[in-house]
């Protein structure tokens, strides 16, 4: 039973938070002012009911929660999503939180325990017509100036980060690779990549060391959106009683969206 409610409760008890991550923490932030806009919430319950749910004998339906990732993103405010995927976290359980948004056990990691080779992402990302020029937006959004090869456009990093949000539900679909960091990277490894090791690397490296992608996320903190920055603290207040749970619980998190995750949660012991 343990086996099977691990994803679902997983993501409810990130989603709640715990006693000892209150304070300023950003993605909490972030995550109730999605829940405070309509159209914002209803886009995130949707892919986070999709990417949680079950095909065949513990499978998941990964094109399914990639479609609603890429609807979230398309459809969804941006200084909201943006928000959510970049808020910066300087505690592990924060972090842990930030990676956890986009229920990376469907959308990023795939079926087998080990990553593949990043070439088969990329041959797959390179042969579709909508991964395909999201990819070389991407690359021409986060490369450093032609001028000045060394620096990166600071007017540019808004662009970098919009690139990066376009590939999230794609064949390539990155994500932080832990709680101790901002790193990001596919789910992929060049262990196995024959004789197009260097393509291999080359395509990581776009992701692992790419200056103007890391230093646009590590901007995103001081250009916090105004419309967060005073984000109320709903935990105090009792006007905002359907976004509450208890302080055993700890944090907030959306009455429907709780709603979705037990259900899904319940769902192989029905």
């Amino acid at each position: 039973m343990g086996l099977c409610l691990a994803p679902a409760l997983l993501l409810l008890l990130l989603l709640l938070g715990s006693p000892g991550s209150a304070g300023r923490n950003r993605c909490l932030d972030a995550a109730e002012a999605c829940t405070a806009d309509a159209r914002c919430e209803r886009l995130r319950t949707e892919y986070v009911a999709q990417c949680l749910g079950r095909v065949g004998a513990g499978g998941c339906p990964r094109a399914r929660c990639r479609r609603a990732l890429r609807r979230f993103f398309a459809r969804g405010p941006p200084v909201l999503t943006h928000a959510l995927l970049f808020c910066p976290c300087a505690t592990a359980a924060c972090a842990e939180r930030r990676r956890q948004t986009f229920v990376p056990a469907c959308a990023f990691a795939g079926p087998g325990p080990a990553p593949p080779s990043c070439l088969a992402p990329l041959d797959a990302c390179e042969h579709s017509r909508i991964c395909g020029p999201r990819l070389l937006a991407f690359q021409a959004s986060c490369s450093p100036a032609p001028s000045a090869p060394d620096r990166c456009l600071q007017d540019e990093a808004p662009r970098c980060l919009r690139a990066y949000a376009g590939l999230v539900g794609t064949a390539v679909t990155p994500n932080y690779v832990d709680n101790a960091s901002a790193r990001v990277a596919p789910w992929c490894d060049c262990g196995a990549s024959g004789n197009r090791r260097e393509e291999c690397e080359a395509f990581r490296g776009l992701f692992t060391r790419n200056r103007c992608l890391d230093g646009a996320i590590q901007a995103f903190d001081s250009g916090w959106p105004p419309i967060l920055q005073n984000q109320p603290d709903v935990r105090q207040d009792p006007e905002h009683s359907l976004l509450q749970v208890s302080s055993a619980d700890g944090l907030l998190v959306a009455e429907s969206l709780l709603s979705v995750l037990f259900v899904l949660a319940l769902q192989p012991l029905l």
